[in-house]
């Protein structure tokens, strides 16, 4: 967890608001994010080259170095990214859970529309990367309601979720329920067949409608992989006479059923 405001309080550069808003490049944080990865020699130069004062950049860097909530020496107390930190962790010790965050100066979100606390989430172990990431941004909605309204929000990584529960063994057993099976014989028929799976459904079944060009053996394993209870065959003699082929799964019985008798 960090604040933005810690790198903005170590430039001496001052900008107005909406001149913030029109040029929001002209922040620390898009070569920040590269720290760790390219040489800090590197890191100083894209500063300098976003408009971060040479005398400046020093003072980023040595920001970014700290590995606790050690700040007010560096920036003071009445800095607006250290007051704001102080009074998160203590909610978050009242609400009982500062146990869960810590501070991390370098962390930088790559998105360069944050203004304020930036976070991220990580498995205990600290084995993965980042499970979400987010912050607070106070102008981006103004993009689309012409109005400022601050507001935080995150995203969740699906990839390293599915890592870690499948680590932690947490991955659920779903089994694939299917009732009813509705294959059409002819490509001609797959209206009717979406017809007779429609009417199957009304009734609260559960149906998979295959309207692929697949053969009818290929059906049948699939109706097996799934553990179908029944088939429904949509084929064009049993059509005309208002009907469909039914098969029972478990018992291999079939018979012609009226599309008005589906249940």
């Amino acid at each position: 967890m960090e604040s933005l405001q810690i790198l903005e309080g170590r430039q001496t550069q001052t900008r107005t608001k909406q001149q913030d808003k029109g040029n929001i490049k002209a922040t620390p944080t898009v070569p920040v994010i590269q720290m760790g990865k390219i040489p800090l020699e590197e890191i100083e130069k894209e500063l300098a080259k976003v408009g971060i004062p040479s005398d400046a950049v020093g003072g980023i860097l040595q920001a970014l170095s700290l590995s606790s909530f050690e700040l007010e020496e560096l920036l003071g107390s009445g800095g607006g990214g250290v007051s704001e930190l102080k009074q998160l962790f203590s909610f978050a010790n009242e609400y009982g859970y500062a146990d869960w965050i810590e501070f991390d100066a370098s962390v930088v979100r790559g998105l360069a529309y944050y203004t304020g606390t930036v976070f991220e989430g990580f498995d205990r172990d600290g084995k993965l990367r980042a499970v979400c990431g987010g912050g607070r941004y106070d102008w981006l909605l103004s993009t689309f309601s012409g109005e400022d309204i601050p507001a935080c929000g995150f995203g969740f990584d699906d990839a390293v979720i599915v890592e870690l529960l499948r680590e932690k063994k947490l991955i659920p057993v779903l089994t694939q329920k299917i009732d009813d099976i509705v294959f059409p014989l002819d490509k001609e028929l797959r209206q009717a067949a979406a017809m007779v799976a429609s009417s199957l459904r009304s009734k609260g079944n559960v149906v998979d409608l295959i309207l692929e060009d697949r053969r009818l053996k290929w059906a049948f394993k699939h109706a097996e992989r799934v553990n179908a209870k029944r088939m429904f065959l949509v084929g064009d003699a049993e059509w005309k006479r208002g009907a469909v082929r039914v098969k029972n799964l478990a018992t291999r019985e079939e018979s012609d059923i009226l599309i008005n008798d589906l249940e």
